[in-house]
């Protein structure tokens, strides 16, 4: 079976010839209104006019020789977070559906499009993407690409779906405590979470100002590199492969390796294994500062008051319009102080400091992205089960939001339900994080090149 395309292969493709952006556009709305697949569930507007009007530019300017970018002319989704000129941010909710058109692009999409993106339409998300599982009761949630009966991960469920399913060749998506990252890992893709301040999070719904950040989801770590850099407004390059002999490549011994299941222990540690092989230096090392991170948040951490003060007013117009499960974390704020921010606040301080100086000798740290295959949708009808599973899944990824750490995930599943591995780097050395994740999937994902 050939390789699923990537940003670069289709760049390629696009410049001998072998195809043009109308014909990868139609192609990518086939599969969203296919009434077998789920476009219907992956999308909350599928915008089929304004991506072909893009594309026919596209095709028109390359036949100039202008092309700004390798994302030239391919189809690419934007979560339902993000404001494009025109259209409705409703943010997976039907309690934002009559507010007004947005008056611009956010910044992130008007650099898509100055890279020449054609943005196919808005994905659907955990309502104000709040929840790490993705279900979406106002708009349907997409089943998982490898097992329709499960979960695809969130909050950035149809931006997963989009791109494991065809409908993209990859998407933009917002990570607060994993919701890149979760559906990346669960869909069997790539992801990546930046340094918060690396990419701007103006023109899209916040959920918390301390956690958010703006990252890609697509199928390779080259590809994300490529979003990545257009999202952060520098040239759009891929950084050298990293070579995996004498990487220094750290395994906490913390919470995040508790509680893992036979699939996605037996998957971390092939990979592992396989990293020494090819001569990585893999390190077990101590690291507390990471199980006090739990304890910090223990009175419901960031998002739900800083998520509050945003709902506040939408709250007592609209609250009944609420997914009741998204609208109980917000209303947690209730039970915080003033007093409980300020400590959380300098906790954290303390936490990333602390966890910057334990770390400092490795290249990157690496654990299971998600402790668990994807579950069952039948696994979280229970409101008990939803909120038990939920913190499970944010469990590990939400450690590197709460210390501000750029992370990747990529999959190393060989067999199955997919499993995601997680490298970590330092704050703001983001490229040098995508440089070692190039060298570890070339290891653990595409053996042999």
């Amino acid at each position: 079976m050939p390789a699923a395309p990537t940003i670069l292969s289709l760049a390629a493709d696009l410049a001998a010839g072998r195809t043009t952006s109308v014909a990868l556009t139609e192609a990518a709305f086939d599969r969203i209104a296919d009434p077998a697949g789920e476009g219907a569930r992956a999308f909350t507007l599928a915008d089929r006019d304004g991506a072909l009007a893009a594309a026919q530019a596209s095709d028109a300017m390359r036949r100039l020789g202008v092309v700004p970018s390798p994302l030239a002319g391919l189809p690419v989704s934007v979560k339902d977070l993000f404001d494009v000129a025109g259209q409705v941010t409703t943010a997976g909710s039907v309690a934002l559906k009559d507010a007004p058109a947005a008056e611009r692009d956010a910044p992130v999409v008007a650099r898509l499009r100055a890279a020449g993106a054609v943005i196919v339409g808005r994905t659907n998300m955990t309502e104000f993407a709040f929840s790490g599982l993705g279900l979406n009761p106002h708009y349907g949630t997409p089943g998982n690409p490898h097992d329709r009966g499960r979960i695809p991960g969130g909050s950035s469920s149809g931006a997963a779906v989009s791109v494991a399913d065809g409908m993209a060749v990859a998407a933009v998506g917002s990570d607060t405590g994993g919701s890149v990252r979760i559906p990346a890992a669960l869909c069997g893709l790539a992801g990546f979470k930046p340094t918060q301040a690396r990419v701007p999070r103006d023109g899209a719904v916040p959920l918390s100002w301390t956690l958010d950040s703006v990252g890609p989801l697509a199928r390779s770590i080259a590809c994300c590199a490529v979003l990545d850099a257009v999202l952060a407004g520098q040239a759009p390059s891929v950084p050298d492969e990293a070579d995996v002999q004498g990487l220094r490549i750290g395994v906490p011994k913390c919470h995040a390796l508790d509680g893992l299941d036979a699939t996605v222990s037996t998957a971390f540690e092939r990979a592992l294994s396989a990293l020494s092989r090819r001569g990585a230096r893999v390190v077990e090392f101590a690291m507390p500062a990471l199980d006090r991170v739990p304890q910090a948040n223990a009175k419901g951490g960031f998002s739900p008051p800083e998520a509050y003060s945003w709902h506040r007013d939408l709250l007592e117009r609209r609250g009944e319009s609420y997914d009741p499960r998204v609208r109980v974390r917000i209303l947690r704020a209730l039970e915080q102080s003033a007093a409980d921010y300020v400590d959380l606040v300098r906790a954290r301080r303390a936490l990333m400091a602390e966890s910057d100086a334990a770390s400092r000798g490795f290249d990157a740290l690496a654990m299971p992205t998600v402790p668990v295959v994807a579950p069952r949708f039948e696994e979280l009808a229970e409101d008990v089960d939803y909120a038990r599973i939920n913190l499970l899944v944010l469990r590990n990824p939400s450690l590197w939001n709460f210390l501000d750490r750029p992370a990747v995930t990529l999959p190393v599943g060989a067999a199955g339900l997919p499993v995601g591995l997680m490298l970590v780097g330092r704050r703001g050395h983001d490229r040098a994080l995508l440089s070692v994740a190039r060298g570890v999937e070339s290891v653990v994902v595409r053996p042999g090149g």
